[in-house]
Parts: structure tokens; sequence; C-alpha cells
């Protein structure tokens, strides 16, 4: 039982390998801006990682994609109409491609899961959110993993570019606790009408790496 809710082995496992970073949809390449933000010196250490990552949960694209994720959940059925909207409300061309790829990605390595039929080229949180759904995975449970998977890849990749040791990594992963638990709270009832972010140097950093010189990740 987690706050409340039952889930199933079955369902358990299923949401851990989805959400794991070894599951194969390549987000490992990825740093969602972020290599930027450490070249101009906005992530520079433990405290700053933090504090761009609870920017992003609460105020950014953390907290869009939990958004998306939840109305694929709710309506797993048919998702067009909402990858359309996740395309669209990507804030830079890297992020658009980012969404796309993972999405792209997942649709076929949960293939032994049977996916719900699903739209070409998904975006990450609507494929995610309509394979949960179509299996009855608890929301909560699933957006909890999915707000965890999502910092765990970026503490990754920040542990990689400062750098940072894995044992720092591991201290801002249990401190986003808190903010984990409220961008699940804060999304619960929320629509694709809500979605919308003021995390804008979040974005400058996906406009800026698109033309960084140097370059480890793909986003």
């Amino acid at each position: 039982m987690l706050a409340g809710i039952i889930i199933t082995m079955t369902d358990l496992l299923a949401l851990l390998a989805w959400t794991s970073p070894a599951f194969p949809t390549g987000a490992f390449a990825c740093s969602h801006g972020l290599e930027w933000a450490v070249e101009a010196g906005d992530v520079r250490d433990e405290a700053t990682l933090l504090a761009w990552l609870e920017d992003l949960l609460a105020h950014g694209s953390g907290r869009s994609e939990l958004i998306l994720l939840r109305a694929a959940h709710r309506s797993w059925r048919d998702t067009a109409a909402l990858a359309e909207l996740a395309r669209a409300a990507a804030a830079t061309r890297e992020r658009r491609a980012e969404t796309i790829d993972l999405g792209t990605a997942f649709a076929t390595s949960a293939a032994p899961w049977s996916p719900p039929p699903l739209p070409p080229n998904p975006p990450y949180p609507v494929a995610l959110g309509a394979l949960a759904g179509a299996h009855g995975l608890d929301p909560e449970v699933t957006a909890a993993a999915a707000a965890q998977g999502f910092v765990t890849n970026l503490i990754s990749a920040a542990v990689r570019l400062v750098p940072l040791g894995q044992s720092a990594g591991l201290r801002v992963l249990a401190a986003l606790a808190p903010a984990i638990r409220a961008a699940v709270a804060n999304t619960r009832n929320a629509t694709p009408d809500d979605l919308g972010g003021a995390a804008f140097r979040s974005d400058i950093a996906a406009m800026r790496h698109e033309t960084q010189y140097t370059r480890l990740f793909r986003t």
C-alpha cells in the first residue's frame, strides 16, 4: 500500500520496468537542456541542480509531462489529438524531438506488454500514460514513477556534466521526494487546458543547446 493506494505486484513490476533508466528509450543521451545550463553556470553543484529540478517539476516541463501523462491515462483508447497537442506544446525544437524520439522508442520497447494502439511518433508521456491506462495501473502511482524517472535521468546527466559524484546525485534524488509528491498532487485534477509553464531559463537552455559548440548529449 502506498499512501492509501493498493497496487498489485504485477502492476508494480511493470511500472518499475517502464520507468527504469535501463528501459531502452535512449533517455541517457538527453540532458533536456541541462548541458547548456551547466556550461552557463546555472547548474554547478548539488544545490543548484536541486533547485533546477524542483523548478521543472513545479513550473516547467516536468509538470507539463505529468499533465499529458494523466490525460493519456484517462483517454488511452484514443490519444491522437493529445499526441498532437503534446508535440505542439514542446517549447523548443530539441524538446519536441526529444519527446518524440523517447516516445517512439518506448512504444516499440513496450511491445511485450501489449500496448494500446498509439498514433505514429507518440510523445513520451502520451505513450507511457496510455500504456499504464490500458493496463489499469493507478494514475497516482504512475505519475509518481514517471516524475521520479524524469529527474533520475537528469541527475544522471548532471553527474557526468557538472561533474557530481554518485553520492551527491543520490542526495539530490532523496531531497526531491517532496517536490515529486507535490507535482503528483498538483496535477491530480489538471487537464490539457492547464498546460503551460514558467521555467523560462530551462526553455532558453534547450534553445541554446541547439547551437552549443561542444555537446555530449543530443538535447
